[in-house]
C-alpha cells in the first residue's frame, strides 16, 4: 500500500475519533440522558483535546432548557374508574345564560379535581376552609368528611388569610377593578365600560370572576376578596389571581348552590401571606 492512502485513512480515522469524543462530551452534559452517554470522559477530566477546530469540544453555555433545568412531568392522567364520572361533572353545561365549556381534563392536574374526603375537622358543617399553601378548598359536611375542590389562590405578594363570612352572592357577576389594579395594569382600561356600579365588566364568558363570585366581609366591611369562577381550568392548583381564590367554573357553580349567605370562610395561611385583622 502507497505512503498516500495510508496518511488519509489515518486523517480520516482520526477526524471521526474526534467528532464521537465531541458528541460523546456534549450528551454527557444533558442529565436527561442515558447513563451510558455521560459516561465519557470521567469526572474531572478535562476531555479530550483535537487538532481539528471543528470538532473540538464544546465549552459554550448550555442551550436553554438542557443543563441543569429541572425536567417538569406531565400532569398525571386522570384514573379509568374515575374518567367517566369527572367527564359527566366537568361536561358542557348549556342550561346557563352564558355556554361553559367542558373541562379538558388532561389540563388540570387530578388532584384538584372535585372529590369527596375525609376532613375531621373542628368547624361546623357548612364552613368553608382554604388551604392556600396545598390549593385546596373544603366544604366541611360534618361527620369527618368534606367535598374537596382545587383552587387557584393569590400570587406572592397578594395572598391572603384570615376568616370572613360570605356576605353576598352573584350569577355571572359584573367586575369592578379596583384602582390599585387599574394603576398596575393600566391595558385592564381597553376592556372596561360604564357600567351601573361604575368602570367595569359586565357578567360573561371574558369576565375573570366566571359564572358565580361569592364576596367576602368580615364585620360590616368588604375585604376586597371573593371566591369566583375562570375561564381557565389550567391555572387551578397555581398561584395566579390578585389574592381573590378562583375555581373551575362547573365546580364554583356547585359550591355556590351548597353555601349559603353568610356561610363562615376560613383560609390557612400560606407561607408569608399576611393575615387580616378582625
Amino acid at each position: 500500500m502507497s505512503e498516500y492512502p495510508v496518511r488519509a485513512l489515518a486523517m480520516w480515522t482520526a477526524i471521526a475519533t474526534a467528532a464521537i469524543v465531541d458528541c460523546a462530551s456534549a450528551q454527557y452534559c444533558d442529565p436527561r440522558l442515558a447513563p451510558w452517554c455521560r459516561s465519557y470522559p470521567p469526572q474531572g477530566s478535562p476531555g479530550p483535546s483535537s487538532p481539528f477546530p471543528l470538532f473540538r469540544p464544546r465549552e459554550m453555555a448550555p442551550e436553554p432548557g438542557l443543563r441543569g433545568a429541572p425536567i417538569r412531568p406531565d400532569p398525571r392522567p386522570v384514573d379509568p374508574a374515575l374518567a367517566g364520572q369527572y367527564a359527566s361533572i366537568y361536561a358542557q353545561v348549556y342550561s346557563e345564560p352564558f355556554s361553559i365549556a367542558a373541562v379538558r381534563l388532561s389540563e388540570v392536574d387530578p388532584e384538584y379535581l372535585r372529590r369527596s374526603v375525609y376532613y375531621p375537622s373542628n368547624e361546623p358543617p357548612g364552613t368553608i376552609v382554604v388551604e392556600a399553601q396545598n390549593r385546596f378548598l373544603y366544604f366541611v359536611q360534618g361527620g369527618g368528611r368534606a367535598i374537596r375542590y382545587g383552587v387557584g389562590v393569590g400570587r406572592q405578594g397578594f395572598g391572603w388569610s384570615g376568616v370572613a363570612t360570605v356576605h353576598d352572592k352573584q350569577q355571572w357577576p359584573d367586575w369592578y377593578p379596583p384602582k390599585e389594579m387599574i394603576a398596575r395594569q393600566p391595558e385592564l382600561r381597553r376592556q372596561l365600560t360604564q357600567l351601573q356600579g361604575g368602570i367595569g365588566m359586565p357578567g360573561g364568558p371574558r369576565n375573570p370572576l366566571g359564572a358565580r363570585a361569592m364576596y367576602l366581609w368580615q364585620g360590616n366591611k368588604a375585604t376586597l376578596y371573593r371566591i369566583h369562577g375562570t375561564f381557565e381550568p389550567s391555572t387551578i392548583g397555581k398561584n395566579v389571581s390578585s389574592g381573590c381564590i378562583r375555581m373551575i367554573n362547573q365546580d364554583v357553580i356547585d359550591l355556590y348552590q351548597r353555601a349559603p349567605l353568610g356561610a363562615k370562610v376560613v383560609v390557612l395561611p400560606s407561607q408569608r401571606a399576611p393575615a387580616f385583622s378582625g
